[in-house]
C-alpha cells in the first residue's frame, strides 16, 4: 500500500525546496543527511512529504515521551489510511535492580507498567512483522532496548481460518505458547476464556476480542466482538492473532536455556568459592535457582530479561535484538531534535553496564545479564540504513556525517519572524508575570512558563489557581498519556497556562 498524505496546507516557504533535496538525496543513496529548520518552520510537515514521496518505512526518533506522543499524533493526522504506531517505554514508574557495594544496599527492581502503552508496543511489533510497507514508527530511545527475537514472535503467530481442522485443546496450548492466560474471572488484554466449544481471546495488541466456535474438531465461525459490551462486530474469514508479549520462546529453546543457564551458573558459583567469596557464591546460587523454578513451572519470573541471551540464542557480548530488527531492510530513519537525541542513545549503554557490573560481580545475576542492554552507540549506527538529521541547532557530529551539506529550512510557511527576546530583572518577576498573563488571556493567546524544578512547576500551578488563571503543569512524573492530553488542552484551549520544566525547550 502507498502512502498518502492528507492535508489542508501544501509545502510553502522553503518546504518545497527542503523536500525536493531531500528526496534527491534519499533517492540518490545518500546515507546522512541534515535538515536544519528554524523552530517553527514545519520540519515535521516537510518529513511528512517526503515520507510520501519515497514510500518507504520510516522510524522517527524522538528524546522524550511528550514528544514522541506529539510526533505520534501530526503523523496520525497526516496518514490517516496508514499504519502510524508508538513505541515508547511503557513504564509509568521504574525503579531499576541495583547494588551499592560502598553502603551494602541491594535496591530491588520496582516498576509499574502502563497497560495502554504496552498495547502500542505490541501493536507496533505486529504490524511490522504484518507484511504491510506503509508504516511510521514514532519512537522513544526506547527502542534500542533490547526485546524478544523478531523470528519468535513471528513463529508465535496464530494464523485461524474458518474450516481450519484443529481441536479446541490444541488451540489452548497454543495461545498458552503465545503467552496468553486463561481466566474464568475478569476478561481482559491478553486473556482468553473457555465456554464450551467457544473460545474468546481479547488480543493484546487491539481493544478488540476474537470468538472462535468449535463443532468438533473443525473451526466453525470466527467473530470479532467488543470485550466491554460483548455486540459482534463483524463474522471473519480469516483472523491473526499475535503473542501478548514482545518476549516470546518455543518450548524447544525454554528447555536449551534452562540447561545453559545451569551450566553458567555452576562455573560462576565455582569461581565464587575459589576466590572465597562465599556469599556472593550462595547468593548468586540460591537467587538464580528460584528463577529456574519459576520459568519451569510458570514459564516466566522476575527479571526474565536477564537470561533473554539464552533465549534468544545469542553468543556471549552479541547485541540485543531490539525494534529496529523488526523493521523491513528498506527503511529509513528520522532523528528529530538530534542535537538532543544522539547524545542520549550515546549515554545510554554506559550507565546501564555500570549498573550491571555491580550486580554480577556481587553474586546478584549471572554475567548474562550484562547482555540485557541497549545499543551501543556504535551498533546504532551499524544497523540504521538511510538517516536525517532534523535540528534547529545540528551538532558537529551531524554535519559531519551530511559531509558538511546541510538542507536549510528558514522561511516559516506563515513568514513570522523570530520573537524579540527581552530580559527583565528578577525583583517583582511574579507580578510581573501575572500582568503579562492577564494580557495574552485577554488577547486569546496562551502562555507557556519555565521553571527550575518540577515542584516549582507544580507550586506555581496552584498560586495561579489562587487568582482564577485556568493552567496545568507537565513534568516527567506526569503519565505519559495524561501529558498528550495536557498538549492537546493547550492547544484547544482548554487552559490558558502551562507551566513545565525542560519539555518545553524542544519541539512544542
Amino acid at each position: 500500500m502507498q502512502f498518502k498524505l492528507q492535508s489542508e496546507f501544501s509545502p510553502t516557504g522553503d518546504q518545497p525546496t527542503a523536500i525536493k533535496q531531500l528526496v534527491e538525496g534519499l533517492n540518490n543513496g545518500d546515507d546522512f543527511q541534515t535538515l536544519l529548520g528554524v523552530t517553527g518552520s514545519g520540519k515535521t510537515f516537510t518529513i511528512a512529504n517526503v515520507i510520501n514521496e519515497v514510500n518507504r518505512p520510516t522510524l522517527v526518533l524522538s528524546h522524550n515521551k511528550t514528544l514522541a506522543a506529539q510526533l505520534f499524533s501530526e503523523f496520525k493526522q497526516f496518514f490517516p489510511e496508514n499504519a502510524v504506531e508508538y513505541f515508547v517505554s511503557y513504564y509509568d514508574y521504574y525503579q531499576p535492580e541495583a547494588y551499592m557495594p560502598s553502603s551494602g544496599t541491594y535496591i530491588e527492581k520496582d516498576l509499574s507498567i502502563n497497560e495502554e502503552i504496552e498495547k502500542y508496543r505490541l501493536n507496533t511489533t505486529s504490524t511490522l512483522l504484518s507484511g504491510r510497507k506503509d508504516i511510521i514508527v514514532v519512537s522513544s530511545v526506547s527502542c534500542i532496548y533490547g526485546i524478544g527475537n523478531p523470528e519468535d514472535f513471528h513463529n508465535g503467530i496464530i494464523d485461524l481460518s474458518e474450516g481450519d481442522i484443529i481441536s479446541r485443546d490444541q488451540f489452548l496450548q497454543k495461545l498458552v505458547l503465545a503467552l496468553y492466560s486463561r481466566t474464568a474471572a475478569e476478561f481482559t488484554r491478553g486473556n482468553f476464556r473457555v465456554k464450551g466449544d467457544t473460545v474468546d481471546i481479547f488480543l493484546a495488541h487491539n481493544d478488540i476480542a476474537y470468538r472462535i466456535h468449535f463443532f468438533g474438531n473443525e473451526i466453525e465461525e470466527i467473530e470479532s466482538f467488543n470485550p466491554e459490551n460483548g455486540k459482534i462486530i463483524e463474522t471473519l474469514k480469516d483472523a491473526r492473532i499475535f503473542p501478548a508479549s514482545i518476549f516470546v520462546a518455543s518450548k524447544d529453546k525454554i528447555h536449551s536455556a534452562i540447561s545453559t543457564i545451569q551450566d553458567d551458573l555452576r562455573k560462576q558459583v565455582d569461581y565464587f568459592q575459589e576466590k572465597g567469596l562465599t556469599i556472593e557464591a550462595k547468593r548468586l546460587d540460591e537467587r538464580t535457582n528460584f528463577d529456574l523454578e519459576m520459568i519451569k513451572e510458570l514459564g516466566y519470573c522476575s527479571g526474565i530479561e536477564n537470561y533473554s541471551r539464552y533465549f534468544d540464542g545469542r553468543n556471549e557480548g552479541s547485541r540485543p535484538f531490539c525494534l529496529l530488527d523488526y523493521f523491513p531492510n528498506d527503511f529509513m530513519t528520522v532523528i528529530d531534535e538530534s542535537h538532543v537525541t544522539l547524545p542520549q542513545v550515546r549515554a545510554m549503554y554506559g550507565g546501564d553496564r555500570a549498573r550491571k557490573t555491580n550486580l554480577v560481580e556481587h553474586g546478584f545475576r549471572l554475567a548474562a545479564a550484562m547482555d540485557n542492554r541497549p545499543l551501543k552507540f556504535d551498533e546504532f549506527e551499524m544497523i540504521n540504513n538511510q538517516t536525517i538529521y532534523a535540528s534547529a541547532t545540528p551538532a558537529d557530529y551531524e554535519l559531519e556525517k551530511s559531509e558538511g551539506v546541510i538542507v536549510e529550512q528558514v522561511i516559516r510557511p506563515t513568514g513570522l519572524l523570530e520573537p524579540v527576546i527581552e530580559v527583565r530583572k528578577s525583583e517583582n518577576q511574579i507580578d510581573d508575570l501575572l500582568e503579562e498573563i492577564r494580557i495574552r488571556i485577554e488577547k486569546k493567546e496562551r502562555v507557556l512558563v519555565t521553571t527550575l524544578t518540577k515542584r516549582m512547576a507544580e507550586e506555581f500551578s496552584k498560586y495561579l489557581t489562587r487568582f482564577s488563571i485556568k493552567c496545568r503543569y507537565i513534568h516527567s512524573d506526569v503519565d505519559t498519556l495524561e501529558r498528550v492530553e495536557i498538549l492537546h488542552g493547550l492547544k484547544e484551549g482548554v487552559f490558558d497556562v502551562l507551566i513545565g520544566v525542560n519539555l518545553l525547550r524542544e519541539g512544542l
